[in-house]
């Protein structure tokens, strides 16, 4: 078994006298796609945070390929909830924007996204603005912005949570593809228990605030994930929602 590519070892963290997560152990092994499901307010995108460096843990230790993360980290890429495209900027220059950030030339950047408009299903639509895209494309474009940065990891807040059921659905598809296909590192953050078990090799499931690690499923299927596995996904499925009623009761 490969070390892992990310883990958190009693991660705990307070804001105040608010206990958010008390005892949070998570492992990531590489080209793993593992994902984090929990109830509204239990800590789920604050561990995002804690990762990209933008809080900054109170206990425990965090490392990446067996590095110490401690402040900004640039190990990881990360798509927030929203797409976060900038209005003003056309397709292209949005999804290279984080190559930019980096330090390449527009014009370089540009070079290096153009030839994957076509996988991300954005041929043609390059020169566009973010408004002329549909919900789809636009998160499309915002995972192509992500990924071409070529970090550790990618990082993913809940990316299809604003899309409507159809959408959502078939992007969730689109994305298990690209992930087998690719081979990505992956940590989901979702708060959809269909979508975690449809894409995850493995789903962390945390208790209430103050969050600790109360479940943790394997789901040995193969990738794509077809309708021939729909039994036994929808037996996992079944398991997690009610582990999460349990949480209310």
């Amino acid at each position: 078994m490969s070390a892992p590519r990310l883990e958190l070892k009693a991660v705990s963290k307070r804001f105040g006298d608010l206990e958010v997560l008390a005892d949070i152990n998570i492992s990531v092994r590489p080209g793993e796609f593992v994902s984090i499901l929990g109830p509204s307010g239990a800590g789920k995108s604050t561990i995002l945070q804690l990762l990209t460096g933008a809080l900054s843990r109170d206990g425990g230790a965090m490392a990446c390929d067996g590095v110490p993360l401690d402040g900004n980290s640039h190990r990881f890429a990360f798509m927030p909830q929203r797409d976060a495209l900038m209005p003003w900027r056309r397709v292209i220059d949005n999804t290279a924007l984080g190559l930019e950030v980096q330090g390449m030339s527009r014009s370089a950047a540009r070079a290096v996204v153009q030839p994957l408009f076509a996988e991300f299903g954005l041929a043609g639509f390059e020169r566009n603005y973010p408004a002329q895209l549909s919900g789809g494309m636009r998160q499309r474009a915002a995972l192509l912005r992500t990924v071409v940065q070529e970090s550790s990891m990618l990082l993913l807040d809940e990316p299809f949570g604003a899309l409507d059921a159809l959408t959502r659905a078939r992007m969730q598809r689109w994305l298990s593809g690209m992930w087998t296909r690719h081979g990505w590192t992956v940590l989901l953050i979702t708060h959809d228990v269909r979508e975690a078990v449809l894409l995850s090799d493995r789903i962390y499931v945390l208790s209430p605030r103050p969050a600790r690690i109360l479940r943790h499923y394997e789901i040995p299927l193969p990738h794509p994930r077809t309708p021939a596995n729909s039994h036994a996904l929808a037996e996992v499925e079944a398991d997690i929602l009610q582990t999460l009623l349990n949480l209310e009761e």
